[in-house]
């Protein structure tokens, strides 16, 4: 009948959104322990179950901005200055890199895109040794070289791929026309290809910028100085590996507010993402 159909379609409905809801508070569960531990002293984080505090304590955000020698001010500047340099580095090497794959022709071109997409396979673990004796002997170690250089030489081979994919869904139509026009490779590069691939580049840049600034293993391989730390690396120095006190209430405290710049851009530009993924490695 009409209506026991509707009701079993709004029952399904109801029923998904209810598990839905409860996979995303299962999943939100350990951000929303760490933001409501950042307002209870040390002595009430690990011995006060519930999510609301019993005792509201504001002076961990305050005091752990201080906490250490350097202050956060510091490791946000240095956070986000190599996040930039990363951003910018991948939009230029992988997009130059990813159009030739994708538009010039020349030797062995499947073979090396096939080497290419063949690092995707490859750990960063794997690298991690070669790569260091290779810094090291270049005195880069304890400097932003090794975690920025890199990115100018096209080694994020995932936005290449990303890249290609677009760049391929461009009708060649219009590169015939601009040769007629006396365009060459890289004029027609910089002038009709980067201009047509604004979201697949907008994705590029959100992602490189959201995983530069959450990686913490290269910033602790590379740098040693607290000056130049990065905010992940800093939020390791609240914990007292030495059996020492550790200030967990000012390290839930600083990791709330180390969030909230990628909170805000993956809210602010999470249709570019979607949009760009969906017509990079879609569109064809």
């Amino acid at each position: 009948m009409p209506g026991t159909s509707r009701k079993s379609a709004a029952w399904r409905s109801v029923s998904r959104h209810v598990i839905l809801i409860l996979a995303a508070f299962g999943m939100l569960y350990p951000l929303i322990w760490m933001a409501a531990s950042s307002f209870k002293p040390d002595n009430l984080i690990f011995t006060q179950p519930s999510l609301v505090p019993s005792v509201w304590d504001f002076s961990n955000y305050a005091s752990g901005w201080h906490a250490l020698r350097v202050d956060f001010t510091t490791f946000y500047k240095n956070s986000f200055l190599i996040s930039a340099l990363a951003v910018i580095g991948n939009l230029m090497a992988c997009s130059l890199t990813a159009y030739a794959f994708a538009r010039l022709n020349f030797r062995f071109r499947w073979f090396w895109f096939a080497m290419m997409m063949g690092t995707l396979m490859l750990p960063y673990h794997v690298t991690l040794v070669p790569q260091y004796i290779l810094f090291l002997n270049l005195g880069w170690v304890n400097t932003y070289l090794p975690l920025v250089v890199p990115r100018f030489l096209a080694v994020d081979a995932f936005f290449i791929f990303l890249m290609v994919q677009f760049f391929r869904g461009i009708p060649r139509e219009i590169d015939e026309a601009a040769i007629m026009d006396g365009c060459g490779p890289w004029r027609i590069y910089w002038r009709i290809m980067l201009p047509l691939s604004s979201p697949v580049l907008a994705t590029a840049a959100i992602f490189s910028f959201i995983w530069t600034y959450d990686d913490f293993l290269a910033p602790l391989i590379y740098l040693n100085d607290m000056r130049q730390y990065t905010v992940p690396l800093a939020l390791r120095a609240f914990i007292d590996s030495s059996g020492g006190e550790s200030l967990y209430g000012e390290m839930f405290a600083m990791s709330t507010l180390s969030l909230l710049p990628v909170f805000i851009v993956f809210l602010v530009f999470q249709r570019l993402i979607i949009r760009g993924v969906a017509l990079g490695a879609l569109k064809r």
